[in-house]
């Protein structure tokens, strides 16, 4: 990393952050990974709350993960109380992408039960990265709170999430497919699979699970049936 004392703080480039045009704005973020400076930190991550290009917002990430920790991670968590859930979804990507594990104290129930859909996917994620040892069955009991949430691409990333905590899983995927409704038991099947074969295609083993879900099939044959096509 440039040794982020031996050049000055660019008033144009924190200017460029906020310029019109979206590859002015690449440029910048890119310029301030590239050269490091904290005095750059506050109006990333200010940047980060209200920046619409997808590019420019993985590139302002990548900027702050090229600063301190203790600079960045102190200036992150107070966006995850911000009522824009832009905010919240990029400081908890960016402190994915940082991997302080000091940051998993703002990891709330809140967040992982977020109500927009972008936040709570990014917060399974963040949570999986940091969570501490000891602290994974709690984890996979409120991720598992989510089975059955939202479309295929959510419920496909909070699986994700879940396969990352490996045996903590076991119990609350248990008690879900026990307890839960036909939307809930058909993600539990769709996510052991995932477990059971990470290359698997999930979005055919839920299309198959809730189809043998509303068809009434037996609880317990559901994590073993073959999407078809498959052997």
């Amino acid at each position: 990393m440039t040794d982020q004392t031996t050049h000055p703080l660019d008033p144009a480039l924190l200017a460029a952050l906020a310029a019109d045009d979206a590859s002015t704005r690449l440029r910048a973020a890119m310029a301030a990974g590239s050269n490091p400076h904290p005095g750059y930190a506050d109006d990333l991550i200010r940047r980060c709350a209200v920046e619409p290009d997808f590019f420019v917002r993985d590139m302002l990430t990548w900027a702050l993960t090229r600063l301190p920790a203790e600079l960045t991670v102190p200036g992150l968590i107070p966006e995850l109380g911000s009522p824009s859930p832009q905010a919240r979804a990029q400081a908890l990507h960016t402190l994915s992408k940082i991997g302080d594990r000091s940051a998993w104290a703002s990891i709330t129930a809140a967040l992982l039960h977020d109500a927009d859909d972008e936040v709570a996917r990014t917060a399974w994620r963040t949570a999986v990265v940091l969570v501490p040892a000891g602290r994974e069955t709690w984890l996979a009991n409120e991720l598992a709170g989510e089975l059955g949430r939202g479309a295929m691409d959510v419920q496909r990333s909070l699986s994700r999430a879940l396969a990352e905590l490996g045996d903590a899983t076991v119990g609350p995927l248990t008690a879900a497919k026990k307890h839960g409704d036909r939307a809930v038991r058909a993600h539990v099947a769709a996510t052991e699979r995932l477990i059971d074969d990470p290359d698997s295609d999930f979005a055919a083993a839920l299309e198959f699970a809730t189809r043998l879900v509303n068809s009434d099939a037996a609880e317990e044959d559901l994590p073993h049936l073959e999407p078809e096509g498959e052997t």
